[in-house]
């Protein structure tokens, strides 16, 4: 399921077949886009001609008789031209948003029906590309890249068709330039390519290395390696610099070189229509043409080497974004149970049960779906509702997978979670998780203020529920410290508040939801002992008529708890009440003891 590695793969027709489906509803745009792109092309390819024949007629045979109807005519297409333009590029524009916008849509909605093992094994900054610049190469891929292929190889087959039909021996002269130019400006082309993509590459470096010269400034100064960091800097911009340097130069040689053949084929005009001109062959007129046409033939040919260049790149990111897409969560609902509860986006809450809270683990064994060892195995466990279930352990011991498995973010290897006597798997994830209030460990706020983010929780919430909610969790000093109150901002992730306040905060939220489950994952953790003790006491009035599962560090606060789980190394060891288990002397007693003496030892230091 991982897609951790890009591939190289080349699609056919450049990969536009997989994003077909994001073109479509475009189509007519699109269409009418290229019709517009063939159309100025051609009037590009024909405006020589009214050189042509202002020189020969006008100048050549001396009169005006036709001078009125040719301004008229010329500035009637100059309008046409000017309008199309403007409609091409606005309509080039409006797609490449469109389709950047439906992409992302597409990528962000599906991100967000993947399971947690997705994100396990794919990192923040990949998913991110993903959702950000490969859709974003992709507009740009529909919209204007395509636009260049069909303006400028239409272009180029009018000017050639011109050519051959106002003079063949002159025009096979400039046709002859082609091929070697096509080799000079293709060979340039895969070096700045290379480069291009070489710079590209240290400047993600920097980029990082920057980042973490920021949000590591702290440790940088405590472990005194300045120097190390700016000279591991140092070396980067250095090749930044040696490699921009080397682009820079291709790309001036580049330029040159194509100057250098539009002046050659100039050469050739002039040395060859010359002499048919002076033989009265051809008029100057007609040399006037040839002379517009070898100026400007190597542009064309350039963009169009350049643009396939681009478009073969592009490939890698339309791979990437169709295998995200493509990307398959290891917890889904079955056609049969989104059919009668809905899913995701589309929920149908009119079939939904109440869920009272009970809970079992019948047989379950489990393995995380990138691990090899099984983490728990043949495991049997009855949760009545409004039982309170603490899981301990040492740090990594693996406390969250129950937890995880009851809220259904992954799935049983073998066996079944059943919730009210059913499995999981016959009602719809979105049912379940409305029913679940979930305090995490490392709290996360969203931008917004107080308000705002404890209506995640319930979002007709009103104030007096949200002020309820904050009282019975002892968050009201929270907001006393605002200015603002419910309307104070909490930051980016809330940045603006201390760790306690937040988790104060994300505990309320979840209490505000009225869940029927309760999952707090050593949601104390963060908290001064003070606070701990107010929100110990309110936890036990909230997890009343609940079912709750409490992953705890400290053992001081799950004594007493309906049944405890101790797991180590993965594995659930014991099991019991907090007095059954300190009778037996095992590795909770161990764990109890040790953490007693730990805070004697600290009371009597303070």
């Amino acid at each position: 399921m991982s897609e951790n590695k890009d591939t190289n793969v080349r699609l056919p027709f450049f990969g536009i077949p997989k994003v077909l489906p994001f073109i479509k509803p475009y189509k007519k745009r699109v269409i009418a886009m290229v019709i517009m792109g063939i159309i100025a092309s051609l009037i590009d390819s024909i405006f020589p001609l009214f050189n042509k024949y202002a020189i020969d007629h006008f100048i050549g045979e001396q009169t005006l008789d036709t001078v009125v109807p040719f301004i008229l005519l010329f500035f009637a297409i100059l309008i046409f031209y000017v309008v199309i333009n403007y409609i091409s590029v606005y309509w080039c524009g409006m797609t490449e948003m469109d389709v950047d916008r439906d992409l992302r849509d597409a990528s962000f909605n599906h991100l967000q029906t993947l399971s947690f093992a997705y994100f396990n094994q794919n990192n923040v900054g990949y998913i991110h590309a993903r959702v950000m610049s490969d859709t974003g190469k992709i507009g740009e891929l529909v919209a204007w890249r395509m636009m260049d292929v069909i303006w400028n190889g239409s272009y180029i087959l009018f000017m050639l068709a011109v050519m051959l039909s106002v003079n063949l021996k002159l025009a096979l002269y400039v046709i002859a330039l082609v091929p070697a130019a096509v080799i000079l400006i293709t060979y340039f082309q895969k070096h700045l390519v290379t480069l291009n993509r070489r710079i590209r590459e240290i400047n993600s470096k920097i980029t990082s290395n920057f980042n973490e010269g920021i949000t590591g400034a702290r440790s940088i100064k405590t472990l005194v390696i300045e120097d190390t960091i700016n000279e591991d800097f140092r070396r980067d911009t250095a090749d930044m610099h040696r490699t921009s340097v080397r682009a820079v130069r291709y790309s001036a040689v580049f330029s040159a070189t194509v100057t250098m053949m539009g002046s050659l084929a100039l050469a050739v005009v002039l040395w060859q229509g010359g002499m048919l001109t002076r033989e009265g062959v051809i008029l100057i007129g007609t040399l006037s043409v040839f002379m517009n046409y070898a100026i400007n033939m190597m542009e064309p040919i350039q963009m169009i080497i350049e643009t396939i260049a681009a478009l073969i790149a592009i490939q890698v990111n339309i791979e990437r974004f169709t295998k995200l897409l493509a990307t398959e969560s290891d917890v889904a609902d079955s056609k049969e149970v989104i059919e009668k509860y809905g899913d995701t986006f589309n929920p149908k809450k009119e079939n939904w049960e109440p869920l009272e809270g009970d809970v079992e683990f019948r047989d379950v064994s489990f393995r995380y779906p990138d691990g090899n060892e099984m983490v728990l195995e043949h495991f049997d466990l009855k949760v009545p509702q409004g039982t309170n279930v603490a899981i301990v352990g040492e740090t990594g011991a693996g406390k969250s997978t129950l937890a995880n498995l009851v809220c259904r973010f992954f799935e049983p290897t073998e066996g079944q979670v059943l919730i009210d006597g059913r499995d999981a798997r016959e009602r719809s994830q979105l049912w379940l998780h409305s029913n679940i209030g979930y305090v995490l460990q490392t709290p996360h706020l969203f931008s917004g203020t107080v308000r705002d983010n404890l209506r995640y929780g319930k979002p007709d919430a009103t104030d007096e529920e949200i002020l309820a909610a904050l009282k019975l969790v002892s968050a009201e000093f929270v907001l006393e410290k605002m200015d603002k109150g419910l309307d104070s901002e909490v930051g980016e992730g809330g940045d603006l508040l201390s760790t306690g306040e937040k988790q104060l905060l994300s505990f309320a939220r979840a209490i505000l939801a009225d869940p029927r489950i309760l999952v707090l994952d050593e949601a104390t953790a963060s908290i001064d002992t003070l606070t701990e003790k107010a929100i110990q006491e309110a936890i036990q009035t909230v997890i009343k008529g609940r079912t709750s599962f409490v992953i705890a560090h400290r053992l001081s606060t799950i004594v007493d708890s309906d049944v405890i789980l101790v797991v180590r190394d993965g594995k659930i060891i014991e099991r019991g009440k907090h007095r059954e288990l300190m009778r037996r002397k095992g590795y909770y007693y161990e764990l109890y003891t040790r953490q007693y003496e730990e805070m004697v030892v600290n009371a009597l230091s303070a």
